[in-house]
């Protein structure tokens, strides 16, 4: 699905779950798109919730933009307007953890929940331009891509060749979906570098946005084996009041969110009023 924004710019975005009902705005992770939200198709429709992800500029076909937290909010909330909706939980996964803590203290009448899987802390001091670091990553990051080869058209060599760098419960979850769906996740995660390399850049330098004004009942996931993340939940959960920190015992980064999809969507939907169109 495609959407114009206000300025011109295209947001391209993947709805799903359920044919009606309250809606989860997710945020994926890094570099990553709106094919997560997709593992989580199943678990929406027995929920009787809609999911939607909405790639961040640079990712896929999203217009690449000088984003920053704010304005990725403010994008998703334009994409709310064009759909008609209302009222939102906002869940961010990793990376998009960050994004969805913005929507929530940014937008507090349209966030009625929020719940953050296994992201970092927001504690990042580097005071750099952007743009600087934009440059500064983007040989490693050319290097990355260069040993994944997502212009492979062999599925199983690019998705075996994927996977082989997650732990080994989060690279079984997601080969459970296939290597015709891992192939075509990483094609658009990493189809223009735009999408990653600015939120590296956003991710390491100092952050203008508090978590201590989200106002809307938090929930935080994080994962016992997770060792990229595991001190975000016990920042978040002293920042956000009435936070709740759910640790789920042995599960790694990606595992934290794929592995239980039902009980997250469980949760934020006794918190959102189906008050929105069917769509």
């Amino acid at each position: 699905m495609l959407t114009t924004l206000p300025d011109g710019r295209v947001a391209q975005s993947w709805l799903g779950g359920a044919e009606a009902g309250p809606l989860v705005m997710f945020f994926h992770g890094c570099p990553d798109t709106r094919w997560a939200a997709m593992t989580g198709a199943d678990a929406a429709r027995a929920a009787g919730v809609r999911l939607l992800c909405v790639n961040r500029p640079g990712y896929g076909r999203s217009t690449p933009h000088a984003s920053s937290h704010a304005s990725v909010a403010d994008d998703a909330a334009a994409v709310l307007d064009v759909l008609g909706v209302d009222r939102v939980s906002a869940l961010g996964m990793s990376v998009g953890g960050a994004y969805a803590v913005t929507m929530a203290g940014r937008h507090p009448d349209r966030v009625t929940a929020l719940g953050v899987v296994a992201t970092l802390p927001m504690h990042a001091s580097d005071t750099t331009p952007i743009d600087e670091l934009v440059e500064r990553y983007r040989p490693g990051f050319a290097a990355f891509v260069a040993g994944v080869d997502p212009d492979d058209p062999d599925d199983e060599g690019l998705a075996a060749r994927w996977l082989a760098d997650l732990p080994d419960q989060d690279a079984a979850l997601l080969a459970s979906f296939g290597p015709a769906f891992v192939a075509g996740s990483v094609r658009e995660a990493l189809a223009d570098p735009g999408g990653y390399l600015r939120d590296a850049a956003l991710l390491t330098r100092a952050w203008p946005e508090r978590a201590e004004d989200v106002r809307c009942p938090t929930r935080l996931w994080y994962g016992e084996r997770d060792e990229r993340s595991h001190s975000g939940g016990d920042w978040f959960a002293a920042r956000i009041a009435g936070a709740e920190l759910v640790v789920r015992p042995g599960a790694t980064h990606w595992a934290t969110l794929a592995a239980h999809w039902p009980d997250v969507l469980a949760w934020l939907d006794r918190t959102v009023p189906d008050d929105t169109p069917g769509l």
